[in-house]
């Protein structure tokens, strides 16, 4: 296996052009449309950097949502996050808070009703 055995993480969503307009504004960057059969925006990849890519997808009888699996996203400061969660029509709902020498979380809830992490060093 693997050592980091992630490849690909896939939120699913019920209003991709909403979905797509909290994550831009939350994190600050551009999702890119996927050409497939199923609707995609993909999150920002380098494939020969460290981590997993993922999309917004929404796939018919796949509802969105809590679901028992928390995707983390990375942050130079998940304060940052934080301050732009509920303008763009989401929910803090756990404050930023110390995870030890493994830095920082805070977890919020999109325009989905699911609920996503953020994972900072400071």
């Amino acid at each position: 296996m693997a050592a980091n055995p992630f490849t690909w993480v896939e939120i699913y969503v019920q209003d991709l052009e909403r979905a797509k307009t909290f994550y831009e504004a939350v994190f600050d960057f551009k999702l890119e449309k996927l050409q497939t059969e199923i609707p995609m925006w993909a999150f920002p990849a380098d494939p020969g950097q460290w981590g997993a890519g993922g999309a917004l997808v929404k796939m018919e009888g796949v509802p969105s949502g809590g679901g028992g699996t928390l995707a983390y996203f990375s942050s130079s400061d998940t304060n940052i996050q934080e301050s732009r969660t509920v303008a763009a029509g989401g929910q803090v709902y756990a404050a930023k808070k110390s995870i030890g020498q493994f830095g920082f979380i805070s977890l919020l809830i999109d325009t989905e009703g699911n609920l996503i992490g953020v994972h900072s060093m400071a």
